[in-house]
């Protein structure tokens, strides 16, 4: 369908928490625009306020592991569940450059919907809870950066303030 620019790091919409999806006309659409701009950008994943729609749905694209056989689409997603802890460094394509050590959940259990609309209620674990974390993150308005440790915050201050100051030069 479309790629559609990533906002960045400052942009009011990642600090906005998504509202479920009531009305399913479009999201074809919407799913298409989603995996577009997350293949065009080399991600594995991409939430929609990621693209400035705030709306709590997000694709992931982890196949050419073994974890996952096709890309997927999640839906009104929730956290049921987790247990057991990884830590590991993440990207964010709203953060270009920056790489932060986070602590997640190692196996979680995860509502949603997939792409058809039919319910779903499954236990993920390894790199795919992984990454579901880092997305349904996105749609709670929490970045990578807010598990960042201080050092981390000093090593990446120079471009988290350029990524601000570009965001502001935008808005005004």
């Amino acid at each position: 369908m479309a790629v559609k620019p990533v906002v960045t790091y400052g942009h009011e919409s990642l600090r906005t928490v998504a509202q479920e999806i009531v009305d399913f006309k479009e999201i074809d659409i919407l799913i298409n625009d989603l995996f577009d701009t997350m293949y065009e950008n080399d991600g594995i994943g991409l939430a929609a306020n990621q693209i400035g729609i705030n709306f709590k749905i997000f694709v992931v694209d982890i196949s050419h592991t073994e974890e996952a056989e096709s890309p997927m689409v999640f839906i009104n997603g929730k956290i049921m569940d987790c247990s057991g802890e990884t830590i590991d460094t993440e990207g964010c394509l709203s953060l270009p450059d920056v790489r932060i050590r986070v602590k997640r959940c190692s196996e979680i259990l995860f509502s949603y919907l997939d792409e058809n609309l039919v319910h779903h209620e499954k236990t993920f674990n390894g790199l795919l809870a992984t990454v579901i974390q880092h997305e349904n993150d996105h749609l709670e308005a929490k970045l990578i950066t807010d598990y960042a440790s201080p050092s981390d915050l000093i090593k990446y201050e120079k471009k988290l303030n350029e990524l601000l100051e570009s965001n502001a030069k935008r808005r005004s």
